[in-house]
C-alpha cells in the first residue's frame, strides 16, 4: 500500500467472534493496539446494530468508532449515533413477497428500530412462519424473541415504516434455489454484482457449510459492506488504499474486494479461499484460533514501522 494502515474494517461472526459467541482477549487487545496506534476500528456485520451491540456493548470500544450493520445498510456508532441508512422502498418489498412465494416460511422483514440507547423495540424483525425459522436458525430466533413480531399475512407489517431489509435462511440446497428465484426479476442484482441502474435489490449471501445454512439478504440496491466502508471511509479523509478489511463468508467479499489489503479467515468456504489465493489477499487462521488477531498483530507490526 502506498500509505499507512489508517482504518481496518472486521467482520463479527466467523471473524471477530470466536467459537463461544464472544471476543476472545486476545482479539480485543489487539483491537485495542490498533486504536493506540491511530488506526481507526470499524466493525461491518451482517448482523443488525441491536443484535451485534449484544456482543460489541460490553469490550470497550470508543463511542465514536463505527459499526456498519445490516451488511451496509445502516451505519451508525458504536454509542448508537446514525450515520447513514438505506430502505427498502415498500413498494419494492411488497412485490418482493409475491416474488418469494413459495420461500415465505423461511423470510424475515428486518426493520430499524434502534433507540437512542441502541436497542430494538418488538417489531424490528418481522416474520409469518415459525417452524421452518425455528429449524434452521433456532438459537438465533431465541436470542431475539423480544424483538419478533408475527404477522399475517406479512404484507401488513408493510402498512407502517419502509424496512431496511429482508432475509431468507435454510439449508443450503433450498436457499440456492431461493436465490435463484429472486434472480429470476431483473431488477435483483446477484451477490457480488454491481448494481445495475435499474436495480433495486442487491443480494448477498452468508453460508455455513457445516451446519448446512445458507443466508440470502435482501438489500436496497447499491448496499455492501464495502460500499458502506468506503463512504464512511471517505467521510473521515481516508483513501481505500490505506483500509484493510478482515472477513470470512461471501458477504464480506465486497469489503475485501475495495480495502487496500485484503485477510481471508481459515474458517472461510472452500470456494472463497480459491477465489482469495487467485487475487493474492493474506489468509490467517480460524476465527477459533483468534486468526483475527494474528492478522492485526501483524498489520501492526507493518504501522510501526512505517
Amino acid at each position: 500500500m502506498d500509505e499507512r494502515v489508517r482504518m481496518i474494517a472486521v467482520d463479527m461472526d466467523g471473524t471477530l467472534v470466536g467459537g463461544d459467541g464472544r471476543v476472545s482477549a486476545r482479539t480485543l487487545a489487539a483491537l485495542k493496539a490498533a486504536e493506540r496506534a491511530g488506526v481507526q476500528v470499524v466493525v461491518a456485520t451482517g448482523r443488525r446494530h441491536c443484535y451485534a451491540m449484544k456482543v460489541l456493548r460490553e469490550l470497550g470500544l470508543g463511542e465514536d468508532d463505527a459499526l456498519i450493520s445490516s451488511n451496509g445498510t445502516v451505519t451508525r456508532t458504536i454509542g448508537a449515533r446514525l450515520i447513514e441508512r438505506n430502505l427498502l422502498p415498500v413498494e419494492t418489498a411488497r412485490w418482493l413477497l409475491e416474488h418469494v412465494e413459495e420461500f415465505r416460511n423461511a423470510l424475515v422483514v428486518t426493520f430499524d428500530k434502534v433507540g437512542e440507547d441502541g436497542e430494538d423495540a418488538r417489531g424490528a424483525l418481522v416474520v409469518e412462519h415459525l417452524d421452518d425459522l425455528n429449524a434452521s436458525i433456532g438459537r438465533w430466533m431465541a436470542a431475539n424473541e423480544p424483538y419478533i413480531e408475527h404477522v399475517s399475512p406479512i404484507e401488513l407489517a408493510l402498512d407502517g415504516d419502509a424496512p431496511i431489509q429482508m432475509m431468507v435462511c435454510g439449508p443450503i440446497e433450498r436457499m440456492r434455489r431461493a436465490e435463484a428465484r429472486l434472480l429470476e426479476h431483473p431488477a435483483v442484482s446477484a451477490v457480488g454484482a454491481v448494481s445495475e441502474k435499474h436495480a433495486e435489490v442487491q443480494l448477498h449471501r452468508t453460508e455455513y457449510p457445516e451446519r448446512d445454512l445458507s443466508i440470502v439478504d435482501i438489500l436496497p440496491a447499491g448496499c455492501s459492506k464495502g460500499a458502506a466502508l468506503l463512504r464512511l471511509a471517505a467521510s473521515r479523509g481516508i483513501r481505500a488504499e490505506a483500509i484493510v478489511a478482515i472477513g470470512d463468508n461471501w458477504n464480506d467479499l465486497s469489503m475485501l474486494e475495495v480495502a487496500g489489503r485484503a485477510v481471508l479467515m481459515g474458517n472461510a468456504p472452500e470456494d472463497l479461499k480459491a477465489l482469495a489465493r487467485e487475487r493474492g489477499w493474506m489468509m490467517t487462521r480460524r476465527h477459533d484460533e483468534d486468526g483475527a488477531a494474528e492478522a492485526i498483530e501483524g498489520l501492526l507490526g507493518t504501522v510501526q514501522e512505517r
